[in-house]
């Protein structure tokens, strides 16, 4: 009768034990591992205990909610997976429209402008701009390529 007591104390202690950790995770979701959070006092940001960095966007897998680690605030449907794998909020994209048509877009490495006639994007290691007129050059890491824009006349060069 004392084995099956303390066999089962054993298991209730194993259960609550899991129960706790669950009920505490939260998962980083730059690198999707399980992390303990603390809050930087100074700075109002999550940071992970294990390593002292920021954790920018991270779920709290006891409520399933999607939270931005600088603010706390809850950003669920707010996240979307950018062109090189990360998680971006939302908010972090930058967005700027002026009167004349011209903007610009900043999305983590991505970047978009329209000025004056001109075209740029940029995206890691790719770069296209195009003149206003017609002219287009597009580098793609050791690629360069250029394209005339009256003629469509194209010559490609790689380093």
């Amino acid at each position: 009768m004392k084995g099956i007591i303390i066999g089962l104390a054993a298991i209730f202690s194993i259960v609550s034990w899991t129960s706790c950790q669950r009920a505490n995770a939260f998962v980083d979701l730059q690198t999707g591992e399980t992390v303990e959070l603390e809050k930087d006092e100074a700075t109002g940001a999550m940071i992970n205990v294990k390593t002292g960095e920021p954790v920018k966007l991270y779920v709290n897998t006891r409520t399933n909610d999607t939270i931005y680690g600088p603010t706390g605030q809850v950003v669920n449907n707010q996240v979307h997976r950018s062109s090189d794998g990360q998680y971006v909020y939302a908010g972090d994209v930058k967005v700027k429209y002026e009167d004349d048509g011209d903007y610009k877009v900043k999305d983590g490495d991505y970047k978009e402008k329209y000025d004056d006639g001109e075209y740029k994007v940029k995206n890691g290691d790719y770069k296209k701009k195009v003149d206003e007129d017609g002219d287009v050059k597009i580098k793609n890491g050791d690629t360069k390529i250029k394209i005339d824009g009256e003629t469509g006349e194209r010559k490609v060069k790689r380093d």
